[in-house]
């Protein structure tokens, strides 16, 4: 089995050899390694390219603003209306594609016009494994993807993470608002406030790992297995239903096999 170290010295080879290199930058475990990577190689011939969108919440936005101002990477910010793309309001099976389509095309355009002709995102060899029809948009615009062509793994990526100090080594995972929907149920710019909010009010809370699964009305909340039980105490779950009800939740349930990726592509 190939070492997290000789997949970097890879990784590293292969962002030297493209000279200067877009980053699409959520701020997230990947593209934060991928950033810090590429700036160690590339310096000033980086590029950091963040969508400010209604699916990424305001407090992930702000994080990833912080840390490239601290990182000293040139940062252009694109904002970017998913209700704009044809379906996306619908969320088909296939929404991710389309809507990735859109947003990359226009990431890319930005790249071109500052002279890069490579755009990179944070794929790893993981999301392989999981239904990613955004993957097939990233490929048909020839966007790279430097972390899986190393053949990095998320536990390669946190574990060379924490060797460098990176704030994100431990961050839980986070997935863009609108996989909070069963596909064919309806996305609006007033549900995706409501998933927001409720995850906001979760993380306040103390929980880590939270998803705001919506189904209508109703609200089935995922935690990581071990904080499950702090839900079994009354006053607890009082407290819980009555914020998600003044966010606008008419029920609220607790999914007992807690937080798990890709949940909803299981009923689809």
């Amino acid at each position: 089995m190939t070492r997290p170290e000789e997949k970097l010295k890879t990784l590293k080879k292969k962002i030297k050899s493209l000279e200067r290199l877009a980053v699409a930058f959520s701020g997230g475990v990947d593209s934060t390694f991928l950033l810090k990577t590429a700036h160690e190689v590339l310096g000033d011939g980086l590029l950091a390219i963040t969508a400010r969108t209604a699916t990424f919440p305001e407090r992930e936005f702000q994080r990833a603003e912080d840390f490239v101002k601290k990182l000293g990477v040139k940062h252009l910010v694109l904002s970017f209306d998913e209700f704009q793309v044809p379906g996306f309001s619908e969320n088909p099976p296939d929404r991710c594609y389309h809507c990735k389509k859109a947003l990359f095309s226009q990431i890319k355009k930005i790249s071109q016009e500052h002279g890069i002709d490579y755009v990179a995102d944070g794929s790893n060899q993981d999301d392989l494994l999981d239904y990613r029809p955004g993957m097939k948009a990233v490929d048909e615009l020839g966007i790279i993807s430097p972390l899986q062509e190393a053949g990095m793994t998320k536990e390669d990526i946190r574990i060379l993470s924490r060797e460098m100090g990176l704030p994100t080594w431990n961050k839980p995972s986070f997935a863009c608002l609108a996989s909070r929907f069963l596909f064919g149920d309806e996305i609006t710019p007033e549900k995706l406030r409501m998933v927001d909010r409720g995850e906001e009010y979760l993380l306040k809370l103390g929980f880590d790992q939270v998803r705001v699964r919506c189904h209508g009305k109703l609200a089935r909340i995922e935690v990581d297995a071990p904080s499950r039980s702090r839900f079994f105490d009354t006053n607890f779950m009082d407290q819980v239903a009555h914020e998600f009800k003044k966010i606008g939740f008419a029920y609220v349930s607790l999914d007992l096999h807690g937080y798990r990726t890709g949940s909803m592509n299981q009923t689809s």
